[in-house]
Formats: structure tokens, sequence, C-alpha cells
């Protein structure tokens, strides 16, 4: 059957909130950067020319307006994008430090996008993509971990490739024993996964990052792993192959949104390609793309709106 969407993705939409300067009281100063791990991969592939769609909630008040105005046009559909008349959109504070790192403070106790209910999921919409993704910001709390169940209960019926990325945000969880729990359940559905190497060393329990990733393979059969190491690259593992490709140096001003973006791009190269039979060749290819393109969006604020297009990217990777 044919598909409608290239690629449908489910969980938070919020506002990340990053420093921006001081004004001139010496107060702090924040942009307020539409966000959200899985429509900013939805929005990467939107620069591809791809087609997606969003499942998820935010508030209704001004900042659930502005983020579904910023995916509508960013070209994403927002037709299952529900408005929650109670609970407030989701906010996310990000504190950078001199060295690009960051730490996050949340405000979503509760936030609208873990309201998203089992009901508000319809299996058929679902159903009408080629890969469905997701992330464990949707499988923090009861509720919405149900819907999340449900989403990919239907994608699995209706033969789509599942991608997973457990985007691990300790503050989030109520103990790293349930994150870990609800990840290794992300394995054991997930065809493609993208994982950081922090969370393959949390999740797996081994320093080496290769023996991380084969301890996954072994207990869950995950047909593509691809491994993200920052400035130093990325690795895919793909039937036997390791394969690794080395990062592009820029001047770096935060990394919201750059693992986000590798995975889009990884996800728009799989679409274009034949998921089964991928060669060492192709996978080398898309792992460069992915990294340029991740690259490119750590010299922007935020991320949706920080989308590289393709000619930028494949100008980055001639240089």
């Amino acid at each position: 059957m044919k598909k409608k969407y290239d690629v449908i993705a489910l969980g938070e939409l919020l506002i990340d909130f990053t420093m921006n300067g001081q004004s001139e009281q010496g107060n702090n100063m924040f942009e307020a950067c539409p966000g959200g791990a899985p429509c900013n991969v939805l929005a990467l592939l939107n620069k591809m020319g791809k087609k997606t769609a969003f499942l998820g909630k935010v508030g209704q008040d001004q900042f659930g307006r502005l983020l579904k105005d910023t995916i509508t046009d960013a070209g994403i559909d927002a037709s299952h994008l529900v408005m929650d008349d109670e609970v407030n959109t989701t906010l996310a504070f990000v504190h950078t430090f001199p060295d690009g790192d960051r730490e996050f403070s949340f405000y979503r106790n509760p936030g609208a996008d873990m309201m998203l209910t089992a009901e508000e999921v319809d299996p058929e919409f679902i159903g009408q993509t080629k890969i469905f993704h997701f992330g464990t910001l949707s499988m923090t709390h009861d509720g919405v971990r149900e819907a999340t169940k449900k989403a990919l209960k239907a994608a699995k019926e209706n033969g789509c490739l599942i991608s997973f990325d457990p985007n691990l945000r300790p503050p989030l969880w109520s103990s790293l024993d349930l994150a870990k729990e609800q990840m290794e359940y992300g394995f054991g559905y997930c065809d493609i996964l993208k994982i950081s190497d922090n969370e393959i060393q949390f999740v797996s329990g081994k320093e080496d990052y290769d023996e991380g990733i084969a301890y996954l393979q072994e207990k869950y059969n995950i047909p593509l792993i691809l491994l993200t190491m920052g400035k130093d690259g990325s690795r895919a593992y793909y039937k036997g192959m390791r394969v690794e490709r080395p990062g592009f140096s820029v001047k770096a001003i935060e990394t919201t949104g750059a693992g986000d973006t590798f995975c889009g791009s990884s996800l728009n190269y799989i679409v274009e390609h034949d998921f089964d039979n991928l060669t060492e060749e192709q996978l080398g290819e898309m792992l460069t793309f992915a990294n340029a393109a991740a690259a490119l969006v750590t010299m922007k604020k935020g991320a949706i709106k920080a989308m590289p297009e393709r000619k930028d990217v494949e100008e980055l990777i001639r240089k």
C-alpha cells in the first residue's frame, strides 16, 4: 500500500528557552526557541522535501499556539497536534556552559506533552507512514506511555519501520531505573536506534562503545544502530558492519538539536534507500551527511528554525 507520509513522530513539543546574553541591568536574557526532539527530527526531514506529521499535545496558550504555527510553517502536518485546555505547554530552560555543554530546567509538572492519551492516538493515521519515530519523553508518565505503546503497536501492525531515539533527560524521570526500563521497551520495538555515547554507557553499563552496542545487538537484535559521539562523529552498526565517519569542525554556539538533526538526516537517507540492503558505502555516505547537518545546527540557536538546506550540508562536506 502506498503510504501518505514518510515519517510520523510522536512526543514532546515544547519551548526551549536558551540563554542569549544579558540586559543592561545585568539580567540573563532568554530566547524562546520552538523545540522538542521529535519535531526537530521532522523539521530536518521537511527541509529535505519529505512528508511528515506530528502527534502530540501542547497547551491552549500563547506558547502552544506559537508551536502549532511554527511546525505548520515548517511544513509538518499538525492535524494530530492536540491542544489541552487545562495544562500549560511544557517549557525547558537551557543553561549553556562556556564549553557549549548544557543543563536543562524543565517546567513540566505536569506539562501538556505528558497529557496525550491513548484515545487521542488514531491507529489508522499511524499506519499511513513509512517510518514511525519516537523517544522516551513520551514514556515518563503512565497516560502518555499508554499512548506511545498504542502508537507503536499500530506502527508494527502496519509494517512501518520504527525509529527510536531515547534522548535521556534524567531530571524528567522519577527514577533512573524507570528510565532504563522504558529505554529497554523501546529497544525491543525499534528497527533503527539512534543513541548517544553517554546513553549507551548508561544503558549497557559498559565503558567501551562497541561492547555496549554488541550487548544491545545480542539482546534486542536491532537491525541498524547509529551511535553519535558529539564532535568525534558517529558510527553505524548494521549486519555485522561497523562504519565510522568523523565529525565536522565548526564554531558551535550551542548543541541543542544536533542529535535530532543527525537523526532526521539518517531517516531521510533511509526513506530514499532500501533499508534491508544498505551497503558499507551507503552507510558511510549517510553518516557523513548526518554529521555535517548536525554540525551546521550547532552554529545557530534553537533547532526547528535552524535546520540547514541540503545545499549547505553538501557544501560543508565538499570543504
